[in-house]
């Protein structure tokens, strides 16, 4: 599922080690994260199209 933390939290993820960034990212749907949702300290999110950072990577 992807996730971002709700604004003004820092949100750890114990998987990686860091926090959980700004802009989200996907994390397994464990207890942790479903915790974390019900506490609101984050919130399910869709992921960025990933399609539009290529296609400008790939323009000169």
């Amino acid at each position: 599922m992807f996730v971002k933390p709700t604004e003004g939290r820092s949100v750890p993820d114990p998987a990686r080690g860091d926090l959980l960034p700004a802009d989200g990212r996907n994390v397994d749907e464990t207890s942790y994260w479903l915790r974390r949702l019900a506490a609101g300290d984050v919130q399910r999110a869709d992921p960025p199209d990933d399609t539009d950072t290529i296609n400008k990577k790939g323009k000169s």
